[in-house]
């Protein structure tokens, strides 16, 4: 049985783009609803953050992977997705157009950036600890734990000078290494909450089919409906990614085979490391 994984934001864009009609395909219908050339990384529109650029940029990279994969002859039985993953996985079950998910994808980036207007948000990577002492630490200095990726992989979200202190503190607590990232909002946070009514009715602009293929979302492992879209859409960026949870909920599921969608190897290397801790 094949699972396709879609990951959340890449942190840069590669260097060179495909090279062929599915992705020149992909490029000019991200262009047409999004207002970003993906090769130039320019906007033809009105312009947003780099963040949202790479948002649109690895959505439009999932909507390729899953065309290159189904045309290779691979058929998923079932889809997950990580964090902003969420959008091209909709597309590729048929829950929604690709050039609708593309959209979306842009109008909600746009939204969360309307926080970085009023504050100064990061993500922590932090790398080594198990889950007790950077929950203790992010309680410390006032952020968030905004991924479970494994047991000892974990990203924070909030504003900047508690992230720096959170991954000065995790580093002294033993984390093997840290690292942080400028961010337009505190992903997967509580704090998106003050926004999410404007976030509601970006989302209320748009029609959800039923899922062809079953899609299990991040939070509680749930496979998607129609019906559960619209409010996960929302629910989702307010509550923490649980990517441990959901490759193993995977394999429950007798998935033999998970296939990933999207820029690099995020998360193929985080199957492998739970795998290994698990068997």
């Amino acid at each position: 049985m094949i699972c396709f994984m879609f990951p959340g934001q890449p942190l840069a864009k590669v260097p060179t783009l495909p090279d062929d009609a599915e992705f020149a395909e992909i490029a000019a219908i991200a262009c047409d609803r999004t207002g970003l050339d993906l090769e130039s990384f320019a906007w033809r529109g009105e312009p947003a953050t780099d963040q949202v650029a790479l948002q649109i940029y690895g959505a439009a990279m999932g909507l390729y992977r899953n065309r290159v994969l189904r045309r290779a002859g691979f058929n998923p039985a079932m889809a997950a997705e990580h964090s902003m993953g969420i959008y091209a996985a909709l597309a590729a079950v048929d829950a929604l157009p690709e050039g609708e998910a593309l959209e979306l994808t842009s109008r909600i980036g746009r939204t969360l950036a309307g926080m970085g207007k009023s504050g100064s948000y990061a993500l922590g990577c932090v790398t080594g600890l198990s889950a007790a002492p950077v929950l203790a630490l992010a309680e410390n200095n006032g952020v968030y734990p905004a991924n479970y990726n494994t047991s000892r992989h974990f990203l924070l979200a909030g504003e900047q000078h508690g992230i720096e202190a959170a991954m000065a503190e995790a580093l002294e607590a033993g984390a093997f290494s840290v690292s942080s990232f400028p961010a337009d909002a505190p992903l997967h946070t509580p704090l998106i909450e003050a926004i999410a009514p404007e976030l509601h009715n970006v989302v209320a602009d748009y029609r959800f089919s039923e899922p062809q293929v079953p899609l299990m979302e991040h939070i509680e492992q749930d496979f998607l409906t129609a019906a559960d879209i619209p409010g996960f859409l929302v629910r989702e960026l307010c509550l923490p990614v649980r990517w441990e949870a959901t490759f193993l909920a995977i394999r429950r599921a007798g998935v033999t085979s998970l296939l990933e969608a999207g820029v690099g190897e995020s998360l193929k290397k985080y199957n492998r490391w739970i795998a290994m801790e698990h068997g």
